[in-house]
C-alpha cells in the first residue's frame, strides 16, 4: 500500500483521483485545498488529514516524514498555474508527482522539472487519460497501419458550456489557466499529436476568452479545430436535448465515436503509474509546446481553411470581449 497526498481536493477532478487511489488499493493520508467544501473525501478516505493552509499542510507532511511515515505520491489537482510549484514541492518531500493536465503552462518549465527529477531522484507523471481510451488506442493502431503517405482530414469540435461563474474564476485568466486552448483543449491536442504525429503548421483563426479555433497540420493529418465554453454555439439539436457538452471528431467525413468509456480512465492511469508505465515529462512536452504557441500566436482571422463553427454568432454578454 502506497501513501498519497492530494493538493486541490475541492476541485471537480479531485474525486476521480481519490477514487483511483482507493481502487488501486492505496491510502490518502493528507489533502489540501483553500476551499473547505471537501465532504466527498468521506466517500473514500474519511480519516485523511485535511488542511486549508499550505503552510500547515507543508508542516504536517514534514512531521509525518520525521515520524517515519513516508509519502510515496503527491496527486496535484490545483489550478494550472500552480502545477509547476506543487510538482517541485512534492519532489522536495520525496514523493513522485501525479499531475493533472496541463502539466505546466510554459515549455521551459519542463526543463526545470527535468533538473528537479535529476536532483531529487523522483519522477513526474502527467494524467493523459485519452491515450488509455480503448477506442482511441484502436484508432492509433489503425492510423499506424495506414499508408505512410496518407493524410487524414479532421474536424475537432468541443463545446463544454460554462456558466457566468467561469469568467469570475482563475480559469478565465490566461496567465493562470492558459486560456481556452490549454484549459479545455490540451487533452485533445495531446491525443491528436500522439496519433497523427508532430505539428508541421499551426494557424490560429480565433482566440477569445470564450472560444478559440484554428488549423493544424500534423505529420499525417490536417485538423480544423474549434473549442468553446459558450452554450450559444451548441448545435440546436444538442440545446434541445438539454445537454451542455458537445464533442465530435470527424475523420475523413466520418464521425469517430468516443463519447463513452471515460469512467475509469483515471484508475487506469494510476495502475500504469504504479506499474512504472506512466506518461512522463517528454510525453507531455508536444502538447504543452503547441498550446503555448497557440496562445502566443496572433489570430489570422477568417482566412484559409477554418472551422465552420467560427461563423456562429455570439450574443452580447458583458464578460465577452466584443470584436
Amino acid at each position: 500500500m502506497k501513501n498519497f497526498a492530494l493538493i486541490g481536493a475541492a476541485g471537480y477532478i479531485a474525486e476521480r483521483h481519490m477514487k483511483a487511489i482507493k481502487d488501486t488499493g492505496n491510502n490518502l493520508i493528507s489533502a489540501l485545498d483553500r476551499n473547505d467544501s471537501v465532504g466527498k473525501i468521506d466517500n473514500y478516505f474519511p480519516y485523511a488529514d485535511f488542511f486549508t493552509e499550505f503552510e500547515r499542510f507543508d508542516r504536517h507532511i514534514d512531521k509525518l516524514k520525521r515520524a517515519g511515515t513516508s509519502l510515496d505520491y503527491m496527486s496535484i489537482c490545483s489550478p494550472n498555474y500552480l502545477h509547476d510549484s506543487h510538482i517541485r514541492f512534492s519532489m522536495r518531500h520525496g514523493a513522485d508527482a501525479i499531475c493533472e493536465k496541463p502539466l505546466v503552462l510554459n515549455p521551459w518549465n519542463i526543463e526545470g522539472l527535468q533538473q528537479a527529477e535529476h536532483q531529487t531522484g523522483r519522477k513526474v507523471f502527467n494524467i493523459l487519460q485519452l491515450r488509455l481510451h480503448p477506442s482511441i488506442m484502436a484508432l492509433k493502431e489503425k492510423i499506424e497501419k495506414s499508408p505512410v503517405d496518407k493524410i487524414f482530414d479532421i474536424d475537432l469540435t468541443y463545446i463544454t458550456a460554462r456558466g457566468h461563474w467561469y469568467f469570475a474564476s482563475w480559469k478565465a485568466v490566461d496567465e493562470k489557466s492558459g486560456g481556452i486552448p490549454t484549459n479545455i483543449g490540451i487533452h485533445f491536442f495531446d491525443m491528436l499529436i500522439w496519433i497523427f504525429g508532430d505539428v508541421v503548421k499551426n494557424t490560429v483563426h480565433v482566440l477569445e476568452p470564450q472560444r478559440a479555433a484554428g488549423y493544424l497540420e500534423l505529420k499525417k493529418a490536417r485538423v480544423r479545430w474549434f473549442l468553446s465554453v459558450d452554450f450559444n454555439v451548441m448545435p440546436e439539436e444538442i440545446k434541445a436535448s438539454g445537454k451542455r457538452t458537445y464533442r465530435t471528431l470527424e475523420i475523413n467525413k466520418e464521425i469517430f465515436e468516443f463519447s463513452e468509456g471515460f469512467t475509469d480512465l483515471h484508475t487506469e492511469s494510476y495502475k500504469n503509474i504504479l506499474s512504472h508505465k506512466g506518461f512522463g515529462l517528454e510525453q507531455a512536452r508536444p502538447s504543452i509546446e503547441l498550446v503555448y504557441n497557440i496562445r502566443n500566436n496572433k489570430p489570422a482571422g477568417l482566412t484559409g481553411d477554418y472551422h465552420p463553427f467560427v461563423l456562429k454568432k455570439v450574443p452580447y454578454h458583458p464578460f465577452y470581449p466584443q470584436k
